[in-house]
């Protein structure tokens, strides 16, 4: 029988400070959840989706009301008790990891995924003056990073893209508004974006007020971010999005972004699989959905001063699987 050992809050310090529109982070905290069936152990983690009023005490909180609750464990049935967040995404990541010791399996093999290889990841570049954007863009790329995510705000969008393309002539671009584009002439903005080498515009209006998309025709397609948490609120054909982004947090959980991945494939878009701040917990998961994705964004743990051991391995920019989660050897309580 399973059971819930613990669901703890944990602080980690960012690099310096991340940046995007909505303001800046110089910590994140997360919720680590650990199952046990008496024998073995399994870990998740979830990053609170702060834009939805989700803190790490709240997600806490409710992984341990619901820990009476024998489906609770059982990871298609706890897709039907607990909404998307990070507490479910936590539980969820947590069953499988125990789901790999108990079986002696790796996640990808339970989960039907490709045998992990190295992935490129995108490195954020946050916001800020074009000057320094650009500035950051030329020491990322010198690093070996050969895809660089702009964050965006929608005012002098197009110099702080010039300002990274001129910093880092090379690399491929993506650029994330952060819902910001409101107001803005959309076929515009993408042509220029377009222009500098631009290949994938994340979420340019409000969630919720981005009608407008579905009679744009821009030049650089665009992905859906706020506006896609869930299985539920897929794009449908015809809504101007092109693509998703598939976080484990907004979706809760492994099992949740599995159903988007496939359901985003039958509907012929193209998937991103990102990530919050988190340490390489809370990375592992989405690297493995990653085998599946045409763009990768996890950057979550190279943006903080430190992580866990075991931690996933970046070097130029390649990522590789590391040993803490659902990929190493049976662990014992």
């Amino acid at each position: 029988m399973i059971r819930l050992v613990s669901a703890v809050v944990e602080r980690w310090p960012v690099a310096g400070a991340f940046v995007i529109s909505r303001g800046a982070k110089t910590h994140v905290d997360v919720v680590v959840c650990t199952v046990t069936d008496g024998r073995s152990m399994g870990r998740g983690e979830g990053t609170p989706i702060y834009y939805h009023g989700e803190t790490a005490e709240d997600c806490a909180q409710a992984i341990e009301a619901i820990a009476g609750n024998a489906d609770a464990f059982d990871r298609e049935a706890l897709r039907g008790l607990m909404p998307p967040g990070a507490a479910r995404n936590a539980l969820d990541c947590a069953l499988w990891d125990l789901e790999a010791q108990r079986a002696g399996k790796p996640v990808w093999a339970l989960a039907g995924l490709p045998e992990p290889r190295a992935l490129p990841t995108a490195f954020t570049i946050s916001l800020d003056r074009p000057e320094v954007m650009g500035k950051a863009a030329a020491a990322t790329a010198g690093r070996g990073f050969k895809l660089l995510k702009c964050k965006l705000t929608g005012e002098g969008d197009r110099e702080r893209v010039a300002a990274v393309r001129a910093g880092a002539p090379d690399v491929a671009l993506i650029v994330d508004a952060n819902e910001s584009w409101a107001g803005l002439d959309l076929v515009a903005e993408a042509a220029s974006l377009d222009a500098l080498g631009v290949t994938l515009i994340e979420q340019p209006l409000p969630a919720g007020k981005d009608a407008a998309l579905a009679q744009t025709r821009a030049a650089v397609p665009f992905c859906a971010d706020e506006s896609c948490q869930s299985l539920a609120d897929m794009p449908v054909p015809g809504s101007g999005y092109q693509a998703i982004n598939i976080k484990l947090d907004k979706a809760g959980g492994l099992t949740e972004a599995l159903a988007m991945a496939r359901a985003a494939r039958e509907r012929n878009l193209r998937i991103m699989v990102g990530c919050m701040l988190a340490t390489s917990l809370g990375i592992a998961p989405a690297f493995l959905l990653g085998q599946l994705a045409d763009w990768v964004d996890l950057d979550g743990a190279l943006l903080l001063a430190r992580d866990r051991e075991g931690a996933l391995e970046t070097e130029k920019g390649m990522m590789e699987a590391g040993n803490l989660w659902g990929l190493c050897s049976p662990r014992s309580e």
